[in-house]
């Protein structure tokens, strides 16, 4: 397993693989022409890929949460599931998932070295290349889902929609459209308009499309972009709706902005089980071949319908580690969560000081809060760290993107993009913007207290 994951590492040309994303944006059939090529490569043709009953979801925030709410669903019909995702935290299988779990490594080694050697074997003057690491991955997981005969597969989008190498999907059963925001402008645009076109990339003719609330211009450009290729697209009812006066839906995930991501995992399950045959949704499947007039600016709201049994308990057991997770170990209390962008921040903000209210107080008084905090990319670090202070932390530390001390026996952790001293000079200026918030918030009140980072 080790072996395989310190080859794929060196397919780790992210930075390079972005580069060639902008000079291809203009065009993205040149991006998915590409991976038809490098999927041909492999034994796989896209047409193959149809027999995957594809749940193809996208957006900036969310997105994760809302596929691991639909899969979880999904499995209480008993069938088997493909679960495509990223990042990973640990271990690079985590992407690819079978009813819930990674892979095994004996599994992830297998699919990996298959579809490995067959590129390597059809290099030539006019295929020389390897896809870089995302593209791979992929790829290895059509085969590996395919090859173990899952009934369906839920695929998270890697970056943006249109130019997405997750987008060569031709026939998926249903797509939606989590919570959008601004992220990876340099690829996907730097106004929210821009992005939502580019989200906006996975619908396809015919196939039913399903968004969350929006602000109202990003909105219509989703609506736009489903009219550009008649796919029926629809707005996703609050969670309220599908819950009775006396009864709320409970959530296995914490947080009040995961009700927007539960009730398009109700949707996309739904639809998908009512187009596959599982499920008899009756008027329902006749209202999912047109959303509305084309001259509504904005998507109809979609129909709504009582959650079976399945569905519900989908909902409390779904698990989606290191997304306003508490851990207890010993007498310290984690929060962990991965928000990356402001209103996410925001959302885990709401949701830390709500859960560390709930949590038990030592009777001494002696809670100290400590901030651990990590981040990669071009984000804003200043804006971010703004949001964190009404928590009232006691000591920040800034850590580098690493588990362990040394990855030299770990390659899951391996990152060749960037060097240690890039992640260590970074951790010094995210500590600095905090110094500076902290100096002009002892400005402001005098009587804040501050005490010394670790």
């Amino acid at each position: 397993y080790q072996d395989a994951i310190r080859t794929l590492n060196t397919l780790q040309t992210n930075a390079s693989y972005l580069e060639q994303v902008k000079r291809e944006r203009g065009d993205p059939q040149v991006q998915l022409q590409a991976m038809a090529g490098f999927l041909e490569r492999t034994g796989l043709k896209v047409e193959d890929l149809d027999q995957l009953n594809v749940i193809h979801v996208t957006g900036t925030k969310g997105k994760g949460s809302a596929c691991a709410f639909t899969e979880r669903i999904l499995r209480n019909y008993n069938l088997k599931t493909g679960f495509y995702s990223s990042p990973h935290l640990v271990q690079v299988r985590e992407r690819i998932r079978i009813n819930g779990q990674p892979i095994s490594q004996e599994l992830f080694s297998k699919y990996f070295w298959q579809v490995y050697n067959r590129l390597e074997e059809t290099k030539d003057s006019h295929h020389a290349s390897m896809p870089a690491y995302f593209r791979f991955l992929t790829i290895m997981a059509f085969h590996v889902f395919l090859q173990e005969k899952v009934d369906l597969a839920v695929i998270e989008v890697g970056i943006g929609g249109a130019y997405d190498c997750t987008n060569i999907v031709r026939k998926p059963i249903v797509c939606g459209v989590s919570s959008l925001g601004i992220d990876h402008t340099s690829i996907l645009g730097d106004t929210i308009e821009k992005i939502a076109w580019q989200k906006g990339g996975i619908f396809k003719h015919g196939v039913p499309a399903f968004t969350v609330p929006q602000p109202e211009r990003p909105l219509e450009v989703l609506k736009e972009r489903a009219e550009e290729c008649q796919c029926p697209l629809f707005l996703c009812p609050d969670l309220d709706t599908f819950e009775d006066d006396d009864k709320h839906l409970q959530l296995g995930l914490a947080g009040d902005h995961q009700r927007s991501n539960a009730a398009l995992a109700l949707q996309l399950s739904h639809t998908w089980l009512g187009r596959c045959g599982y499920l008899d949704t009756g008027e329902l499947k006749d209202s999912w071949q047109t959303s509305e007039a084309p001259s509504r600016r904005v998507p109809c709201l979609a129909p709504a319908f009582k959650p079976d049994q399945p569905m519900v308990q989908g909902l409390q057991a779904a698990v989606w580690l290191g997304r306003n997770q508490v851990l207890h170990h010993g007498p310290v209390t984690w929060y962990i969560d991965g928000a990356h962008t402001t209103s996410s921040m925001q959302a885990c903000v709401r949701w830390f000081r709500q859960a560390a209210l709930n949590e038990d107080k030592p009777t001494d008084g002696s809670e100290v809060r400590v901030l651990l905090f990590n981040i990669t990319g071009d984000r804003d670090t200043a804006a971010l760290l703004k949001l964190l202070l009404p928590c009232h932390f006691d000591y920040a530390v800034f850590c580098p993107n690493y588990t362990e001390v040394s990855t030299v026996g770990n390659a899951d952790q391996q990152n060749f993009n960037v060097t240690l001293e890039n992640v260590l000079t970074r951790c010094l200026q995210n500590q600095n913007h905090w110094n500076r918030l902290m100096e002009a918030k002892l400005t402001q009140d005098p009587w804040f207290p501050v005490l010394p980072e670790v």
